[in-house]
């Protein structure tokens, strides 16, 4: 740990940086209304006029928080950002796309020894960060941990729970399925279109970070892209899930030797009915291919806004599930991870909670870029099922 500025001699444990955004801001309910009395947290961002409007609407909520301290800091103002990092234990970031606005604030938190979370699902700015800022975290204590969101908790804790259900002595292979029924925000859509038309930039990252990233001796861990059809054992129709997910499951993998000498990991949606899963595939290929094409790409990120998302009615109604299937040693194994709303009511308890985490529990010992699985695993696993996350063996 850095002695500069040690995370216990610090005046903060949480900063969220963002609140002013859609996610951001469901995110400083969600504290507001859930975090244990006494955390000593902030609310972060360029504009104090809209700082302190979040903080009116929080002390409605409890009315403690009308001191709630104002941070401003801006994504693109290192120094502003430095500042942030040294006073607190962990930076909660709202800020995307990440790989536009995230890197400073990486690097801030690289540098001073202070935890980090995300809800990025771009592997491209995850891998980047990886490469240019591991080794550094490493050193200075601090725990980055991206992909703290529906991207990719209930997968990566999801398959962390499996294994520890099957605890197979050898090779484990598994897959995970993705059912919802939910709305995507503005800034969610901007984020997948940016992600889909940088492919080029993605798999150079990627490889880069291969080269970097060390493997573990004497067993390996892989995602492995799976083929379309009916699942012998959910009966439902499968489409291969080309998200971040699978990538985050097979680290984990690699860095807990509780996923066994060789495990492999799929991902898919999942459909009841073969021409929903031919729906979802055309749709899909549509959004790729639009993705691709600057102007239709333009015009469509022009007629969609980033910062809104569905009222509270709708989340109110949507869901999601995430099944797996993990066999070894002769036996399988069928569980189930479920929730509410994903994209944004469980997501903002989902990255409350990590942060929480990360400031108030005892977690293993690591520092890097690390998963949830890896930083935090049983711990938050455990504040998620008491905030209402279902994990169940079926």
């Amino acid at each position: 740990m850095s002695s500069a500025s040690a995370p216990a001699q610090r005046d903060l444990d949480i900063v969220l940086l963002g609140a002013t955004g859609f996610t951001g801001a469901l995110t400083a309910d969600y504290l507001a209304r859930h975090a244990p009395s006494g955390l000593r947290w902030a609310v972060a961002g360029r504009n104090r006029a809209k700082l302190e409007s979040v903080r009116d609407r929080l002390a409605k909520v409890d009315p403690g928080l009308a001191d709630l301290e104002l941070v401003e800091a801006d994504s693109g103002d290192r120094t502003s950002l430095d500042a942030m990092a040294r006073r607190t234990k962990v930076v909660i970031s709202t800020v995307g796309p990440y790989v536009e606005h995230g890197e400073p604030l990486v690097a801030a938190c690289a540098e001073a020894g202070t935890d980090y979370v995300d809800l990025t699902g771009e592997p491209l700015f995850v891998d980047r960060m990886y490469v240019a800022y591991h080794a550094r975290a490493e050193k200075s204590g601090a725990r980055i941990v991206h992909c703290c969101g529906f991207d990719s908790i209930p997968h990566d804790l999801g398959a962390y729970y499996t294994v520890k259900q099957l605890a197979a002595k050898g090779p484990v292979s598994m897959r995970g399925v993705v059912r919802a029924g939910a709305m995507v925000s503005g800034g969610t859509f901007h984020s997948a279109m940016g992600i889909m038309s940088r492919a080029r930039e993605t798999r150079e990252a990627a490889k880069a970070r291969r080269r970097a990233e060390s493997r573990p001796e004497g067993r390996s861990s892989k995602a492995v892209a799976g083929k379309p059809g009916r699942d012998k054992v959910l009966g439902w129709w499968l489409l291969p899930l080309p998200t971040i997910d699978p990538t985050i499951v097979a680290r984990s993998g690699a860095a807990l030797p509780a996923y066994g000498p060789r495990f492999t990991y799929s991902h898919y949606a999942g459909a009841k009915k073969p021409w929903n899963a031919a729906g979802l595939a055309v749709g899909a290929g549509a959004i790729m291919a639009t993705a691709q094409l600057p102007p239709l790409r333009n015009f469509l990120l022009g007629r969609i806004k980033q910062g809104e998302g569905p009222d509270e009615a709708r989340r109110a109604k949507s869901w999601f599930s995430v099944d797996f299937v993990g066999e070894g040693d002769g036996r399988t194994v069928h569980t189930r991870v479920r929730g509410g709303d994903p994209g944004y009511d469980e997501t903002a308890k989902m990255l409350a909670e990590s942060a929480l985490c990360l400031a108030l529990d005892d977690n293993p010992q690591t520092a890097g870029c690390v998963t949830t699985a890896q930083a935090m695993g049983d711990n938050l696993m455990a504040r998620l099922v008491a905030a209402g996350l279902r994990f169940e063996t079926l």
